[in-house]
């Protein structure tokens, strides 16, 4: 009987099995996430700034003697001023920073027995590199100041407005306040009367100056180029891991320039026509089921590309197609916009 019994609970334990397991694929197929992991991550409010992401509802961001406000909207986050809709890498790269400014440890306080007028220009916070004004439901607000890195290169300082101290915070939350700032900049800047002029839609969501690292790949090789810590870019060669920070890149100055140059001139690289969005049929057509050329390109301290761009066939002798994917339009550019990358591959030694 005993056996009887475990066989029977054998046979409908598997039909169930199997029910549950199509179920939770079907939630993966429309959510884009497991069922269980969507309220199972949480962050707790230990960072500078208490007040909840969610209830922001305008931020404004200055660098330097530029300023732009961006609001959240009903569809997401817009860009004051300006009726067209935001493009999606804003948003994302918005919440973030103020996630992390939410929930980032500081990694040291400096009290203010220890500062004095000096000190803050010392800190790049006289003035500061950029400041964040963010207001919340309720009438809750925050300024934060952030300044320059610490002479170790892994942290920048802040200083919240109106408290008398200033902390040290990881190195990536202000980048991502620095590329939220840029993508929002050169989104408004093509929406106004600088592009009606121009005519013309840049092809990359962020400019070059917020991108530290590129990965290229063409003709089944990748080759990655990087920023050493002045800035200036190298071709980076073989594989290993930056452990304790025993790993020092120096640019050699010749080739930083030839990287640079073709990297400056990617930066301008303009829409020509658009198309539309396209599906698989489609894009075999346009060469982008398989592309020729992949671009990522990465922000500091960041495995996740800020945009990923992909050049297909040649649409006639003077233009090529591509897209940013995943989501983005099939577009045409000009077909040196990509050579220029193919001879900068072969001029750095990484050529097919």
């Amino acid at each position: 009987m005993r056996v009887a019994a475990a066989s029977g609970s054998g046979r409908w334990r598997m039909p169930f099995l199997a029910a549950t397991l199509l179920v939770l694929l079907a939630a993966l197929v429309i959510s884009g996430q497991w069922p269980e992991l969507r309220s199972k991550i949480a962050f707790a409010p230990k960072g500078l700034v208490a007040i909840a992401p969610a209830d922001v509802r305008r931020v404004a961001i200055r660098s330097g003697s530029d300023s732009i406000a961006l609001v959240r909207r009903a569809t997401g986050w817009g860009i004051d001023s300006v009726d067209a809709a935001a493009p999606t890498e804003l948003g994302k790269h918005l919440d973030t920073a103020l996630r992390l400014i939410n929930v980032s440890d500081v990694a040291r306080e400096i009290p203010a027995s220890e500062l004095t007028a000096a000190t803050f220009a010392e800190f790049g916070l006289d003035p500061p590199a950029v400041v964040a004004a963010i207001e919340a439901r309720g009438g809750a607000a925050a300024t934060i100041n952030f300044g320059a890195l610490n002479p170790a290169s892994t942290s920048h300082y802040v200083r919240l407005a109106g408290r008398p101290t200033v902390a040290l915070m990881p190195r990536h939350v202000a980048e991502e306040w620095r590329v939220a700032f840029d993508i929002a900049r050169r989104f408004r800047d093509q929406a106004g009367a600088s592009a009606a002029s121009r005519g013309k839609d840049l092809l990359l969501p962020v400019s070059i100056a917020q991108v530290w690292a590129i990965e290229i790949v063409f003709a089944g090789k990748l080759t990655r180029f990087e920023r050493d810590v002045d800035g200036n870019w190298f071709r980076h060669l073989g594989q290993h891991s930056h452990v304790a920070g025993n790993v020092t890149h120096v640019a050699d100055p010749a080739q930083a320039r030839i990287i640079d140059t073709a990297l400056r001139a990617l930066d301008a690289a303009a829409i020509e026509t658009r198309i539309d969005r396209a599906g698989s049929p489609e894009l075999a057509g346009y060469g982008l089921n398989l592309p020729t050329l992949i671009l990522l390109v990465f922000a500091r301290d960041s495995s996740t590309p800020l945009a990923r761009l992909e050049f297909g066939a040649s649409a006639d002798p003077l233009d090529r197609y591509a897209r940013l994917t995943p989501d983005g339009a099939v577009v045409t550019v000009a077909e040196f916009e990509m050579r220029r990358l193919t001879e900068l591959l072969r001029a750095v030694g990484a050529g097919s």
